[in-house]
C-alpha cells in the first residue's frame, strides 16, 4: 500500500513587522513513512508572520522527496488558501491582485508554486494552538527558528536494527548517506505522470503524531520511490496504520487491476488533444482530493455522460464532469474521469457524447475511482441539470461498489427545476437556457460531461442572480479559521441608478392616462 509524509508547518514573529525589528522564525515537523522524523527550524531577524508561514511550508517540500505523496498541515489560512486557491489567479495576472496591487511575498509563493509542481500535495489546515500534538512540535520549532536556525533528525532504529527505541540525532550527526539520498531525492522530477494501478484509499489513519487524521490521498500515487532513501521504506509502517475505507470496493479493484494515468497536478496533460473519437492514452484523469468538503458553500454542479437511459438494466457511466464552487466562486478544481463501462455502445449513444468504444478501452473502471469520486462529491449540494437522472446513475454505480449511502450525503439541487419555474412553457434544455441568458457560449457539438458541468455552471448563476465576481478571491486579509470564507452578494438596490425611462412606456402611459382618466 502506497505510504505517505506528513508535514506539520507553522511560523512565528514577535512584532510582526514593526520597527524594522520583527525577529521570527519557522518550524517544519516531519513524519515519514517509517518512523523516522526531521525537525527543521530556522528564521529572519525583521520579518512578518506569512512570510514565516511561508518559509515553514518552502522548507517541508524542499527537504522531502518529490516521489513521495506529502501531506502538509498548516494552522495558516493565509498558506492553505493561497496556494490551493488565490494563486491560479495571481498567475494569470503577472502576481498582482484583482486591485492590480503587487501580491505580497510574491517571491515566496513563487517558490511554493515551484516546488508544488508535479508533487502529490494535500494541503490541510488545523486549529493553532489547539493542543494538535504535530502542529504543537511546529510551533515550537517555529518560535526556536527566530533565535537562530538548526535541524535534528531523529532515526527509527527499530526500522533498521531491531532497536525498539528511536535514537536523537543532531543536523550534523546524521549519516552523510542518508542526506545525500535525501538530496537526490529533492531534485528528482517527473516530466509525465506514471501509469498507476487502482487505486489505494488511505483512511482512519492513527498514528504517535496525528491522530485526527481526516483525508487520505484519492489515487494510488507512483510506488517507484527511490530505494537507497529511508524515507520511502513501503515494507514498514510502524506510525501510519492503514485501513481501507471500504473493504469491498478496494478487493473488486484489486481484481480488476486497471491501469491509467492520473494528473499529476490537477490538471490535464496538455498533450491531450480532446479527441474522444479514437483511443487516445493522452488523456489523464482529474481526481482532487476533497480538501473544501466542510465548507458551508460548498457547491459541486455536475454532469454524466453514459451508455444508455437504463440505469438498472445494463448501462453505465462512462463519463463524470464536476465543477466546485465557493461561495458562488469557481475554486478551480474540477473532477473528470472517463469510465470503461464493460460493454460496448452503439453508433446512436456515440453521436450524442462523441465518445467512442475505443477511447474508453484503457480508461479506469467504475469500482477503480469509486472512492475517489466518492469522497470528493459527498458532504455538498449537488447542482445538475435533470438531476434525478445522473443521481440515478451515479447511485446505482455506487452501491455496485457498496458506497450505498452516496445519496444520502448529498443535497440535490435540479438546474431544470429551477428553470421551469423562471421559464415556464418554454423550453428549458441547457442549449436553450444557454440562448436565452447569453452565457456559457463553448461548442456544444457533443455534450461531454465537463463541458456541460461547466456551461452549467454559467446558467445557473445566471438564473439564480445576484451572483459575485467569478474570479477567484484572492484577498489575503480574508484569514478566516478553517480558511472558508463568506460570499459576498451584491444588493439588487445597488443597480439602480443604471435604470433608464423609456420614452416608449411614458408615450403609452400618457396615452392610456388620457384614455381611461379623462
Amino acid at each position: 500500500m502506497t505510504q505517505f509524509i506528513i508535514a506539520y508547518t507553522d511560523g512565528a514573529c514577535k512584532g510582526n513587522g514593526k520597527n524594522a525589528a520583527a525577529a521570527g522564525g519557522f518550524g517544519a515537523h516531519i513524519c515519514y513513512p517509517n518512523g523516522d522524523i526531521d525537525n527543521i527550524w530556522g528564521g529572519e531577524a525583521d520579518t512578518t508572520n506569512n512570510r514565516m508561514e511561508l518559509l515553514a511550508a518552502i522548507t517541508a517540500l524542499e527537504n522531502t522527496p518529490k516521489t513521495t505523496p506529502l501531506q502538509l498541515w498548516t494552522d495558516s489560512a493565509y498558506v492553505k488558501n493561497g496556494i490551493t486557491e488565490w494563486i491560479f489567479a495571481w498567475k494569470k495576472n503577472n502576481w498582482r491582485k484583482k486591485d492590480n496591487k503587487p501580491v505580497l511575498n510574491a517571491e515566496l509563493w513563487q517558490r511554493l508554486d515551484a516546488l508544488s509542481l508535479g508533487r502529490q500535495i494535500d494541503w490541510q489546515w488545523v486549529k493553532g494552538h489547539a493542543g494538535h500534538a504535530g502542529n504543537e512540535m511546529a510551533d515550537e520549532l517555529a518560535n526556536r527558528g527566530a533565535l537562530g536556525a538548526g535541524r535534528e533528525f531523529i532515526a527509527h532504529l527499530a526500522n533498521q536494527a531491531g532497536d525498539d527505541h528511536a535514537k536523537k540525532q543532531p543536523a550534523d550527526a546524521v549519516s552523510n548517506v542518508a542526506m545525500a539520498n535525501r538530496a537526490a531525492a529533492n531534485q528528482a522530477t517527473t516530466e509525465t505522470p506514471t501509469t498507476h494501478s487502482v487505486p489505494q484509499i488511505l483512511a482512519n489513519q492513527t498514528s504517535d503524531f496525528h491522530d485526527d487524521y481526516q483525508n487520505g490521498f484519492h489515487a494510488n500515487f507512483d510506488d517507484n520511490h527511490d530505494n537507497t532513501s529511508n524515507h520511502t521504506n513501503d515494507n514498514t509502517n510502524d506510525h501510519l496504520n492503514n485501513t481501507p475505507i471500504n473493504q469491498k470496493t478496494n478487493q473488486q479493484s484489486k481484481q480488476a487491476m486497471t491501469t491509467f494515468a492520473i494528473s499529476p497536478d490537477n490538471n490535464q496533460n496538455p498533450n491531450y488533444d480532446g479527441k474522444t473519437d479514437r483511443a487516445n492514452p493522452d488523456f489523464w484523469a482529474i481526481l482532487p482530493a476533497p480538501n473544501h468538503r466542510y465548507s458551508s458553500s460548498r457547491q459541486l454542479i455536475m454532469d454524466t455522460e453514459t451508455t444508455g437511459f437504463e440505469d438498472q438494466n445494463g448501462d453505465r457511466i462512462v463519463e463524470v464532469g464536476v465543477i466546485e464552487m465557493i461561495g458562488r466562486r469557481f475554486t478551480g478544481n474540477k473532477l473528470h474521469v472517463y469510465i470503461n463501462p464493460e460493454k460496448t455502445m452503439d453508433d446512436e449513444v456515440i453521436k450524442v457524447h462523441g465518445i467512442s468504444n475505443e477511447f474508453l478501452t484503457d480508461k479506469p473502471k467504475f469500482a477503480d475511482v469509486a472512492q475517489a469520486v466518492y469522497d470528493f462529491m459527498v458532504d455538498s449540494e449537488i447542482i445538475a441539470h435533470n438531476a434525478a437522472f445522473d443521481m440515478r446513475f451515479l447511485k446505482m454505480e455506487f452501491d455496485k461498489v457498496g458506497l450505498t449511502d452516496f445519496s444520502d450525503r448529498v443535497q440535490v439541487t435540479d438546474s431544470l427545476a429551477i428553470a421551469k419555474q423562471l421559464y415556464p412553457g418554454q423550453k428549458n434544455s441547457l442549449d436553450a437556457l444557454v440562448r436565452r441568458l447569453d452565457v456559457g457560449k463553448q461548442d456544444r457539438t457533443f455534450h461531454g460531461a465537463l463541458l456541460d458541468s461547466e456551461i452549467l455552471a454559467e446558467v445557473y448563476l445566471a438564473m439564480t442572480g445576484g451572483q459575485i465576481a467569478l474570479a477567484i478571491d484572492e484577498d489575503e486579509s480574508a484569514n478566516t479559521e478553517g480558511g472558508t470564507r463568506k460570499a459576498h452578494f451584491t444588493p439588487l438596490h445597488e443597480y439602480a441608478h443604471l435604470l433608464t425611462a423609456s420614452v416608449a412606456d411614458a408615450d403609452a402611459d400618457a396615452a392610456w392616462r388620457a384614455q381611461v382618466l379623462k
